[in-house]
């Protein structure tokens, strides 16, 4: 049951409509659920493909995938902590939050180690790398 986007050219709207079979979306008329316009132009859907854990794990272990990665830029290591935080899916709490924020203002993680001592030290070693 195919999902198709489309801009009406009447009302301007991006719409999504669905058909119930390929077969009727490449023969059937999309009318726009807007305004009932059949002036549609059919664009290009994102795709999002479902990986395993494991899968996007080796991704990230893979050296190409640190790309830019400048351990002495705290912009750069913010970059890379946000890309893994992304990864793996979970919220990792609001010290992680500060942790990467501060990093993307330009502090350095003896700076931040210095402000934040209350972060837990185990916490502190995962999201700090030491200088």
């Amino acid at each position: 049951m195919p999902i198709y986007e489309y801009r009406c050219r009447d009302c301007r709207r991006q719409v999504s409509i669905w058909w119930r079979t390929f077969s009727e979306a490449e023969t059937g008329t999309a009318h726009c659920p807007r305004c009932g316009g059949e002036n549609l132009t059919r664009l290009v859907s994102r795709v999002r493909v479902i990986r395993s854990e494991e899968s996007r794990l080796e991704d990230l272990a893979d050296p190409a995938s640190l790309g830019d990665l400048d351990e002495n830029d705290p912009r750069s290591i913010a970059r890379w902590m946000r890309k893994m935080s992304d990864e793996v899916g979970e919220d990792l709490g609001p010290e992680f939050e500060e942790v990467v924020d501060r990093l993307e203002a330009g502090e350095s993680p003896e700076e931040i180690e210095k402000a934040l001592p209350d972060l837990d030290a185990d916490a502190g070693d995962d999201f700090l790398a030491e200088g």
